[in-house]
């Protein structure tokens, strides 16, 4: 399933990371809603720019409008340094967010999805990169047809190859789903798929109403990762292991600007943390010790809260990681053990 023959390869260099997926355009809702402002956005495509912004080799595979959204979506992730040689380019529209923000920060959406380039996945499709290593999807497209199906293809190929560590965010968007009962077996495909998922705590309210997310966190262990990692917005994040490991991290204090983008900046930090730590394959993401994955699960912390102190999805470069970690490469928390979560999950 991986692209020898269709395009362009770069054969034995640097591990490539495959984002799949939609990208948006945020119309962000100013002066009381009088006015609206566009920023490109979508969950994948802030993922890809957000690992690339880390310095990692990122591909984005994508249907990007031909439009002049569209054309401006692609000129902000090749500016970003994503790799877009896999992207295809699509006579239809570009989807559109329309994004409100509360006075805490906190960031509400409504879509305009029918008939956009986003769906449009063709037979054969999507062609993922011969050198990809990691593959991540999530959000709307890994659901919506025609092309969800298409993309969950593309993933199980991925995933039986053996080669390959796939990552998923539900990211859910419940506006563009009928309920919770039918969301979930569409949910449910990809975690049974992928070797790391991570996921909000939000997203797994709406999912499984009254059931702590701890609990179904570790019941998505039984049905394929080696590791979840469940958001809580400012109250940190729990990682669990197929090993035995449950670790809670608290959030890196900041001032909140706004959450928009917030979640998929943990997701890059995420990835980059496992790949930079050497554990960003199927053969040794189930190997991570309980020191490396506290580490790893600050950092992504840590480039979410870089994240929050600025408006919309504006994930931080790896210089401006260094700089929050300190001269060890840490972000500085008090000394101690990390904390343990050893019951549900939950606000």
């Amino acid at each position: 399933m991986f692209e020898d023959s269709c395009g362009p390869s770069r054969g034995d260099g640097p591990t490539m990371i495959t984002v799949i997926g939609e990208s948006v355009v945020d119309m962000v809702a100013e002066g009381g809603g009088r006015a609206y402002t566009g920023h490109p956005g979508g969950s994948p495509l802030n993922v890809a720019v957000g690992l690339a912004r880390l310095g990692d080799p990122t591909a984005f595979v994508a249907r990007l409008s031909t439009g002049v959204l569209g054309r401006t979506l692609r000129a902000h992730a090749a500016a970003n340094g994503v790799d877009l040689r896999w992207a295809v380019p699509a006579s239809e529209p570009a989807t559109l967010a329309i994004v409100s923000v509360d006075e805490a920060g906190q960031a509400a959406y409504d879509f305009y999805v029918e008939g956009t380039a986003d769906w449009q996945w063709g037979d054969g499709e999507p062609h993922l990169p011969a050198e990809t290593r990691v593959v991540h999807t999530g959000s709307v497209a890994a659901w919506r047809p025609p092309g969800g199906d298409r993309i969950a293809g593309a993933v199980a190929r991925a995933r039986a190859e053996g080669r390959v560590l796939i990552s998923y965010d539900p990211n859910i968007r419940p506006a563009l789903l009928d309920d919770p009962a039918s969301a979930r077996p569409l949910i449910e495909r990809y975690v049974t798929l992928a070797h790391v998922v991570k996921v909000s705590e939000e997203d797994l309210s709406w999912l499984y109403p009254n059931r702590p997310a701890g609990e179904v966190a570790r019941e998505w262990l039984g049905l394929g990762p080696d590791l979840v990692v469940v958001t809580y917005g400012g109250e940190g994040c729990l990682g669990l292991t197929r090993g035995g490991h449950a670790l809670r991290r608290p959030a890196i204090p900041v001032q909140v600007v706004d959450t928009v983008g917030a979640g998929d900046a943990f997701t890059a930090g995420l990835l980059d943390g496992l790949l930079r730590g050497g554990h960003a394959t199927p053969a040794l993401i189930g190997e991570l010790s309980e020191a490396e994955l506290t580490g790893i699960l600050d950092q992504a912390a840590t480039v979410a809260g870089l994240t929050c102190r600025r408006a919309g999805a504006n994930p931080p470069t790896r210089a401006e990681l260094r700089a929050a970690q300190g001269p060890d490469h840490r972000y500085r928390r008090p000394a101690g053990p990390p904390d343990r979560d050893g019951g549900a999950g939950g606000r």
